[in-house]
């Protein structure tokens, strides 16, 4: 074989996805002999990838009803199903958003003193993803991957796009240590309270979204018109007002239920089943039952509480989970008011107030891996059961929807399956040290960054996916496969899957194994 025959079989091998021991000679000679290479050979080179790449079928599409593992999960060990409300039980449509933010900045106005012009400002529901970090103290607004690295062209100031050379000049690094993201809390679950003691907040739940949205807005409010402020502040006011407003929301929605909540009717299917097959069930949510009464009628009908053995609100999860001195409290549902005496057992029928986990389990005698929890927040909901409780879990993300959507359309899959290829391409030539490959690879960086960019804005301009960066799942995705066995974008989806179902992972591929098992 001659060398021209064995880079090219190198090059092509990388596209199908196979390793020829070989060629790895070949990519030294590659290295050493800076001459060896023509131009005109390199360009062939390009072109035989765009030709595989472009003789390939395209991949088929993803289900968006499909349920994705993280971790083994056999349903025939499960004898117990429990629930969060918002976000999990109930999906709201995005005036819920809308409203939380108008709420949100009034507040700022009113009570704050904030000027008066901040009321003209309008919620954009595509500004922002779900799982991006705020710089409490520099006022940026950014996304990282599950290495604490910078995404750059993903950091924003306001509603004002930092270059590398700011960013650099800020962090000094693309990567942010452990200590500086994670701060001084003490556990994982922490983060859900966005406690200031750390210099970073991790927005992660879709109440999170008008935050962030008005949290940017102000702040490009307050650069356009040179008024001086101080990022700290700004963060505590906002976070301040938007915690304020739940009760005035749960008031409104409350009263116009159909205008704020999307009824799935595969619901009450998914309930059915699971009491026909003798699971018992439980909700734990942080909402006032009141709120909580209102939507789940609205959702499977008057009788809702057929289904549920246990139902706990106010629960101020993520305490629940770990704060033990919280005995439970009962609700009189005839005034509202918890009552006094204490709590020995927990009844089907009855309405109980915060408490904590111990007590569940041992008043109901439920133990370890026969609980398979729900819940739409890695941390608040997830984390600690999954960490100290062996419950097993399943994570609720509506964004997958959109997200399928995305990874399901013609262009997107033109875009990743050519940037793959040519991600390999590069990877294959990247020693070349003579002068003319050099400036043919830089060509080809500047069009994998092109790609990049392009597969990026498909998602969201700003952050693209909530899943990926670039090269990297994010810092969501990464506690998202760690805290969640199983994820899915709605509870009805797994109606699809016998009750006897076992969800498996999907084997990939470690950088050291084959690129494939079947050549």
């Amino acid at each position: 074989m001659s060398p021209r025959q064995g880079i090219t079989s190198l090059f092509l091998a990388s596209g199908r996805w196979r390793a020829a021991p070989t060629v790895r000679n070949t990519v030294g000679m590659c290295a050493s002999q800076k001459r060896e290479y023509s131009e005109d050979f390199l360009l062939k080179c390009y072109q035989d990838h765009r030709k595989l790449w472009e003789s390939k079928k395209m991949p088929e599409n993803v289900n968006p009803r499909s349920v994705f593992g993280n971790n083994e999960l056999d349903l025939r060990d499960i004898k117990v199903y429990g629930f969060d409300y918002d976000y999990t039980l109930a999906h709201y449509k995005v005036a819920v958003e809308n409203l939380i933010y108008d709420l949100g900045k009034n507040v700022l106005v009113s009570k704050y003193r904030y000027p008066e012009e901040i009321k003209n400002l309008q919620y954009n529901r595509d500004l922002a993803v779900r799982g991006l970090h705020y710089d409490i103290e520099k006022g940026l607004l950014m996304k990282l991957d599950q290495f604490q690295q910078l995404q750059i062209g993903s950091i924003y100031r306001g509603l004002t796009r930092l270059s590398q050379e700011e960013v650099m000049k800020i962090y000094g690094s693309r990567s942010l240590p452990l200590h500086y993201v994670e701060g001084h809390l003490k556990g994982l679950c922490e983060l859900a309270n966005f406690q200031t003691d750390t210099k970073m907040a991790h927005l992660a739940d879709l109440f999170s979204l008008p935050e962030m949205c008005l949290l940017s807005q102000v702040a490009q409010y307050f650069m356009d018109n040179d008024l001086p402020y101080h990022s700290v502040p700004l963060f505590n006011d906002v976070k301040a007002a938007i915690s304020s407003i739940h009760p005035e929301m749960h008031r409104i929605v409350a009263r116009n239920i159909d205008d704020y909540l999307i009824k799935d009717p595969g619901l009450v299917t998914f309930f059915e089943r699971l009491k026909n097959n003798n699971k018992e069930l439980f909700i734990i949510t942080n909402s006032p039952f009141s709120f909580v009464n209102v939507g789940m009628t609205y959702l499977l009908g008057e009788d809702w509480r057929q289904y549920f053995d246990v139902v706990i609100a106010s629960a101020k999860k993520p305490a629940f989970f770990t704060d033990s001195m919280r005995p439970f409290r009962e609700l009189n549902e005839e005034i509202l008011v918890q009552t006094w005496g204490p709590v020995t057992s927990l009844e089907k029928g009855k309405v109980y107030l915060e408490g904590n986990l111990r007590q569940l389990q041992e008043m109901r005698e439920w133990h370890g891996q026969e609980l398979l929890y729900f819940g739409d927040h890695p941390y608040s909901d997830l984390a600690d059961v999954s960490l100290n409780h062996s419950w097993r879990t399943g994570a609720i993300i509506w964004e997958l929807d959109y997200e399928i959507q995305c990874l399901n359309s013609l262009e997107y899959k033109k875009a990743s399956g050519w940037l793959v290829v040519l991600q390999s391409l590069i990877e294959s030539c990247q020693d070349l040290e003579d002068e003319t490959s050099r400036q043919i690879v830089k060509k080809w960086v500047e069009e994998r960054d092109q790609l990049r960019h392009k597969t990026k804005e498909m998602f969201n301009p700003q952050f693209g996916s909530v899943f990926r960066t670039h090269n990297n799942p994010t810092y969501f995705s990464r506690r998202l496969f760690r805290f969640a066995d199983i994820y899915t974008s709605r509870l009805s989806n797994l109606n699809d899957y016998s009750i006897n179902h076992t969800f498996y992972p999907r084997r990939g591929v470690l950088p050291h194994e084959y690129k494939s098992l079947f050549v």
